[in-house]
């Protein structure tokens, strides 16, 4: 008759090199996870006898790097370019097609109609276990995500995510974590309020305006109802007010000073994306106190740029100096995390390669990577570090794990342990073209 085999109570990652993050490097120590979680880390850890135990002489122990914006398990992968805009090529994240809803309706007269909010709308209740670029991402050594919709003006509410889990419930962490905002005006050609930067800032201007008074409504109401007509529910203010934060687009440093001028105006918590242009502005942003999401997708010359043309000295200045934002702002002491921004986990880290050989510090991209953008969101309690109590999201990796070729053998999320597929052979030459 056929046992089947019992789950291990506890695993056991001994005598590796542990970077905790919130602490010191441990030279030779040992991870215990249980039950999904960190049970125990240090260099004297006393290991079950029924754990099973992974021999880490020699290898390398890291908290799963987290995305901080990303669309990864809610939107078919797209390539259309659009996002966070900006000079020289640098697109940002892709723009997802308009929603049928807003070719469908009417053209919006005024901000009384809600224009392009989905304001309601919530990533969580949108995963798709099945999207292949989990397992693509948790191979190079995500475990964690902060996805967002991202599509309208308020596109929706975002969600903390952990890239494993046997559903999509499973999955998420934190919900909601922000308000994607985007500043783009719309499909081309498209009619309605707003048809202008300054009408998107307006309706955003009215919209807080509205929650005011939405707010003051409710409240008289719930004191004293008798004899009072009851407020209407607004799912697009409600879905605003349910939101911790703002994520507003700033790539260049004037769209920055605008965002942080329009921030003393709604008095809502914020944290700015794109950020190319930060290593102009770190002084800036440190006065702020916000936060800040860097695109890891560097300005570059577009592929269809006539060679003819002459680039102005401010493209190529950009192109030279983004890939030095993140040293900038760890300098000024900037708050800042990465997102991909489209690109796959290999262009993101080769991105954060280039920009450690332009002086950031590899503690402070591995930082950026893992517990920062969990402060941002609100979950440094779990995850992040290396930490007893914490979600057990951990890369074992033979090698420093933002070398050009790290070496990952085992992805933990949830505790539970995934083994990357082994790199592609490279392609064999046809027959006879070696010997061309």
């Amino acid at each position: 008759m056929w046992m089947q085999a019992q789950e291990p109570s506890s695993i056991a990652i001994r005598n590796a090199r542990v970077h905790t993050v919130s602490g010191s490097v441990l030279a030779k120590g040992t991870v215990l996870v249980k039950n999904g979680l960190i049970e125990a880390v240090g260099e004297n850890v006393a290991i079950p006898a029924d754990a099973w135990v992974i021999e880490g002489e020699g290898m390398n122990v890291y908290p799963g790097m987290i995305d901080a914006m990303s669309a990864i398990a809610i939107d078919a992968p797209i390539t259309a370019a659009g996002g966070f805009g900006g000079r020289g090529g640098g697109s940002g994240l892709p723009m997802p097609p308009v929603a049928a809803t807003q070719t469908s309706a009417p053209p919006a007269r005024g901000p009384e109609d809600r224009p392009r909010t989905f304001s309601w709308e919530r990533a969580a209740d949108k995963l798709r276990t099945s999207d292949p670029r989990i397992e693509t991402a948790r191979s190079a050594g995500f475990t964690s995500a902060a996805v967002f919709p991202m599509s309208g003006i308020f596109a929706g509410q975002g969600a903390l995510i952990n890239l494993g889990g046997e559903n999509a419930p499973r999955m998420v962490v934190q919900s909601p974590i922000g308000q994607y905002v985007s500043l783009s005006r719309g499909a081309r050609g498209s009619r309605g309020f707003p048809s202008s930067l300054m009408g998107i800032f307006a309706y955003i201007r009215q919209t807080y305006i509205d929650i005011d008074f939405y707010k003051q409504q409710k409240s008289a109401y719930e004191k004293d109802p008798k004899g009072k007509t009851r407020p209407s529910y607004d799912r697009a203010l409600e879905g605003l007010i349910d939101s911790p934060r703002l994520m507003m687009p700033a790539v260049s440093k004037r769209e920055m000073e605008r965002i942080l001028r329009f921030a003393d105006e709604v008095r809502t918590p914020m944290i700015l994306y794109g950020a190319h242009e930060g290593f102009a502005a770190a002084d800036l942003l440190k006065r702020s106190g916000f936060p800040v999401v860097v695109s890891t997708k560097w300005p570059v010359m577009p592929a269809d740029a006539n060679p003819d043309d002459e680039p102005s000295m401010e493209d190529l200045t950009l192109r030279d100096r983004a890939p030095t934002t993140p040293a900038e702002l760890a300098k000024a002491q900037v708050k800042f995390a990465f997102t991909s921004d489209g690109q796959t986990p290999n262009e993101t880290l080769r991105a954060i390669r280039q920009s450690i050989a332009r002086g950031l510090a590899p503690e402070a991209a591995l930082r950026a990577l893992t517990i920062t953008p969990a402060e941002m969101y609100g979950v440094a309690d779990r995850l992040g570090s290396i930490e007893k109590g914490k979600i057990a999201n951990l890369v074992v990796s033979k090698n420093d794990l933002l070398s050009e070729r790290p070496q990952i053998q085992f992805v933990f999320v949830d505790g539970v342990k995934y083994t990357p597929p082994p790199p592609a052979a490279p392609a064999k030459p046809a027959r006879g073209e070696g010997n061309r």
